[in-house]
Order: C-alpha cells, then structure tokens, then sequence
C-alpha cells in the first residue's frame, strides 16, 4: 500500500465515522444501534467477518462479549495490553491485530485480518487509526451519557408527577425503588427510615442510631449524599438524605459492585430522586398528621360532649372506655377515684380490675400516681411488676384532676410491650383532662339524684320514689306485693332510751330490710318509725314469707331489742288496684296486727 493509499485509507475511515455521527443525529439511533454499524464499517475497513469488542465496563448493552472480561477470563492478557495497538504473535487467539481504547481499562479491539493487510499496515497508520477511533468512542460515551441523562430525568419527572399524586408514603417509598431498579439496576437499595411507620412489602427497616456508620449519620445529619468505601468489603455503599423542608425523614441506603465506579451523573440523580421522594413523604406526614390531629380533635370534643350531656354515671364510664379501647387499641381501661389514700375502681372500667392480678396493676399504678402526681407510661412492665406471667406489658396512666385536686386516675393496658406511641400518650392526657368534669359532674349528678329519691337517716328510698316506682310497676307488671312495717312502742325507746338511738333502732331495722330486698325490689322509708316494702313480680304469699322472715329477725337482731307489726296487700291483673287502695290495704292490715298483739305479720282481708 503506497502513501497515498494510505492517507486514502484513513481518510476514508474518517468519513466513514463523521457520517456515521451526521446519520446519528438526523435519524437520532441509539448508541447502541451507532456501536452496531461502527463494527459493520470496521468489517469493511479491514476487509474481515472476523471481529469482537470486550470491554471492562459495561457501556453497551449490544457487545455482549463483555461477560467474559466480567468473569475475568482475559484479564491477565488485558492488563498485560499496555500500548494502543499489538499485531502478529503476540495477541491471544481472537485474532491477529488487536486495539486498545482509552487507557487499557475500557475498550478491546480484535481482528483476523489477511496477512499481507497486516503487513501493509504501520504504526504509524495503526496510531491514527487509534486516535481516530478514540475521538469517535469519545462521541459515543457521550451520546450515551446525554440519552442516559435524558432517560433518566424523564423517569424523574414522571415520577415526580406520581409523588404529587400521592399521599401515601409506602407507595412514595415504592416509587422511589421502581425508579432506580429501571435505572440502576446493578445496584441494590434499602430504606433506613426515622419514622415509626413499617412497611413489610419493602426493603424498609428503622434507623438506629446507635449501630449506624458515620457516612449514614452524617448523610442524615448534614442532609447530603455520602459514599462509604472500606477495604475488603464486596461493596461501595452510598446514602442519600430523604430530605423534606422540614426535616430529614430517613436515609437511602444503595449498595454498589465493587467493580462499578459510580459517575457523579448517577449520584446526583439519586440525590434529587431522594431529595424529590423525602418531600414527598414530608407532605404526607403532615397530612397524616393533620388528619390524625382532626381525629384526635374529633375524639375529644365528641367524647367531652358526650360526658356533658345528661348520661348516667356508669353509662358515663362505659362510653369513654369504649372510647379509649378504640381509639388506642386497649386490651383493658380503668377508671379508680382516690379518697383519703382508697381507691374506688368505678363502674364502666373492664371487669380484669375486679380480678387480683388487675389490682396489682390498680395498686402499682396508684403509688405512683399519687407520690409524682403527674402522668406517665411503661413500655415494658416486666420487671416493676412483681408477676411471674404478665397478661398485660404496656400501660398508660392518666390523673383525674379536678380543682387541682387529685380525685383519681385512668389506667389503660395493653398486651404487648411498648404497645403505645409517644402520640397516644398525649392524646390520652388531653381526653381524661376534657373527660374528668364530665365524669365529676356526673357522679354528682348521681349523688344529687340518689339524695332527692333517698332518706338521709336510713339511707332507703324516699316516700315519693316509692309511689313512683308502684305507679309504673302495676302499669307494667303482673303482679306485686305491698307490706307497710311498723316498730312496734317505739315511743318507749325514744322515751327510755332517747331519741339518737330511737334514729338507731331505726336505722338497724333498716339495714335488717336492706339484707332481705333484691335488686328489683323496693325498700322505702314511710315516715317516722315506719318503713315499706314493695315485691314488683312476687306473689302474695311469697312477700308474706319475707314478712315473717323479717319479723323473727327484727325480734333476734336489734338491740335494744324492738319487735315489728306488718300488714300485707297485694295485687294482680286478674285483680286489679290503684296505689292508693293498695296502700289503704296494708295500713289496714298492719293496724289489725298492732290491735291483736304486735311482733307478727297480717294479710288484708281483701286478699283472701
């Protein structure tokens, strides 16, 4: 080959490749399919079929042959490649001329060329030829970067659009692990996440403080990208700040090949995807947090309504334990009132209190309730609880103030340890703080109650509840019984004795009364030294047994021993009365008992 041949020989080859770049960018190919037809226009050059490009990063997904140089079969060889360009024995068996681009450690070049071309062929041609390609694989490397770059931010913009769309962080975080395995997909990515939420379908865990590098603490404090690279580790691991206006909410932890040099182009794509994903999840935190703060609002001006309407004491009591074991997902809530150091479990809190164990947290908690006055929370009890088998490990203790008087406290469980968040907590303190007036004024409202329908000497019901309750049992019931009790020469014993423990004798036969009565039954005083008793539901004859009962006790019990006189009426559907005549009945009947003796049971005649 003369010189002119050969200057037309690189001239050639350098037109081949500026119209490979002008066809690139009119039919805008990719870089791969531009690698393609570079390698076609070097079978020409070289007048061969017989080629193969290895190269040690992985620049183009369409030379495969990178594989073997990634499982280091040729390495020694490669490494050994010190010049731009071998020929003739000195090559392994892919070929007989072979090309080194870019410093030794990217690009590898070889060819089975005819003979007398390799022989034809200088350094000085080779080196051009060298240089030539150089600038051309530089062009590519860029075209690479710049579509790389375009993908990329396309992928960035379209999910940021998503973030916008969203309000939930799993799905945030989701994204966010989407895009970079489309992106990056050689390298892995974890989530160490500073808040409470868990999210089991991602590679998400809690940021602990305590065991983590200094690249991960300093990316979370300092809210900027920091690479950890030690020796002997298989890995280079970055950490990305996920970074909100207002705080920085975790880290991006993404764990790279130790035969990968990560670009800064990929760094900065990370940090802006973290950076973008972090305000994402600040805006859904806040409006989580508004949410659960118009919820906590909620609770509390509807529970505090509620207390204050005119609900009954136990209905009072109910209503905020379903309240509080709904809200904070509570196994067991009490309420206890403190007076004079006893406490009083109420009505509404869950039935464990009534049990031993239950009182041993009541107990536990009511020490220090009233040494620190103030509230407080156990994550775990194991250990302050002298329980060999805890049933509950987690508690919440709230104080009932009123007046800055401590009237008592609110206990709340929970099976599992550290089963409530620092947010429950307040939340519980703002609900009893709202609640206690509502629970105050309540039982008070009971104890006004209970002293309109009560007499204050005997504590039974007064006169007029018991013509209340009469009234609407005959309009209900089928049957009831009346008896009218009379102490019989009670002026002797006021006389004898005086007139404190005539209120005595009168307030024993009264508890003697109390023993006997159920529930449903109505014991009342009538005025002075006589009392009553009303059986809604029981016939005559069993209200008459309970008047001898009575009888034989008053006789045996009391002291200064007093008798009784006790005149019966009763009624029914088949024999209908009115409360007055029902009353006339008994007065009747018990005015024949004290005429005929005293100490003894009479049944008006109108009964037989």
């Amino acid at each position: 080959m003369d010189s002119n041949d050969k200057v037309e020989w690189l001239m050639k080859y350098k037109a081949m490749l500026f119209h490979l770049i002008i066809q690139s960018q009119k039919n805008l190919v990719t870089p791969e399919q531009l690698v393609r037809e570079w390698l076609d226009l070097l079978c020409l050059l070289f007048k061969t079929d017989q080629l193969k490009l290895y190269r040690v990063e992985h620049l183009y997904s369409a030379c495969i042959e990178v594989e073997k140089i990634a499982r280091g079969e040729y390495a020694s060889i490669y490494r050994a490649f010190t010049v731009p360009f071998l020929k003739g024995e000195n090559l392994p068996k892919e070929g007989n001329l072979g090309f080194q681009f870019f410093d030794g450690d990217e690009l590898y070049l070889f060819l089975q060329v005819k003979e007398a071309l390799l022989a034809e062929l200088t350094d000085e041609e080779l080196s051009a030829f060298v240089q030539e390609t150089n600038a051309f694989i530089t062009f590519i490397k860029q075209m690479n970067f710049e579509t790389n770059n375009d993908k990329r931010y396309k992928e960035l913009f379209n999910v940021t659009e998503k973030f916008h769309s969203s309000l939930d962080i799993e799905y945030v975080l989701g994204e966010i692990l989407s895009t970079l395995e489309r992106v990056f997909p050689k390298y892995t990515y974890h989530f160490l996440l500073a808040i409470d939420d868990r999210y089991n379908e991602l590679p998400t865990e809690h940021f602990n403080f305590e065991r983590a590098s200094e690249e991960a603490m300093s990316a979370y404090i300092n809210g900027k990208v920091q690479l950890e690279q030690r020796l002997g580790r298989k890995s280079s691991i970055l950490y990305a700040p996920l970074m909100g206006k207002q705080g920085v909410y975790g880290v991006l932890q993404v764990k790279i090949p130790i035969e990968k040099q990560i670009l800064e182009s990929e760094k900065g794509f990370i940090r802006i995807l973290a950076n973008t994903g972090g305000s994402a999840i600040e805006k859904a935190k806040l409006y989580e947090q508004s949410r659960k703060l118009i919820a906590d609002l909620q609770l509390i001006n509807e529970t505090s309504h509620q207390l204050n309407s005119t609900l009954r004491f136990t209905d009072t009591t109910q209503y905020l334990n379903d309240q509080i074991t709904r809200f904070f997902q509570a196994s067991a809530v009490g309420f206890v009132f403190i007076n004079d150091g006893e406490v009083e479990i109420l009505p509404g809190s869950s039935e464990f209190f009534y049990e031993r164990q239950g009182q041993r947290y009541i107990e536990y908690a009511s020490k220090r309730i009233q040494k620190e006055k103030d509230s407080f929370f156990v994550g775990e009890l194991a250990g302050k609880l002298e329980e060999e088998h805890l049933l509950y490990h987690s508690l919440m203790v709230v104080p009932m103030v009123q007046g800055n008087v401590l009237k008592g406290f609110c206990i709340v469980l929970k099976q599992e340890a550290y089963g409530f968040t620092f947010d429950m907590y307040k939340l519980l303190q703002s609900l009893i703080h709202h609640s206690t007036l509502g629970l105050t004024n309540a039982m008070l409202r009971e104890e006004l109650e209970q002293l309109v329908i009560t007499d204050y000497l005997t504590k039974l019901f007064s006169r007029n509840y018991l013509d209340q309750s009469i009234s609407e049992s005959i309009e209900k019931d089928e049957k009831g019984t009346f008896l009218l009790i009379d102490i019989d020469d009670f002026k002797a014993i006021n006389d004898t004795y005086g007139h404190q423990t005539g209120d005595d004798t009168i307030i024993q036969v009264a508890e003697l009364i109390r023993k006997i009565t159920g529930e449903k039954d109505i014991a009342a005083r009538w005025g002075g030294e006589e009392l009553a008793i009303y059986f809604p539901e029981k016939s005559l004859e069993e209200g008459v047994a309970i008047a001898e009962q009575l009888v034989a006790s008053v006789a045996r019990s009391t002291n200064p021993m007093v008798t009784i006189s006790c005149g019966v009426s009763s009624w029914s559907k088949e024999q209908p009365i009115s409360v007055k005549v029902l009353f006339n009945q008994a007065d009747e009947a018990l005015y024949k008992a004290k005429k005929t003796g005293k100490n003894k049971v009479i049944v008006c005649s109108n009964n037989h």
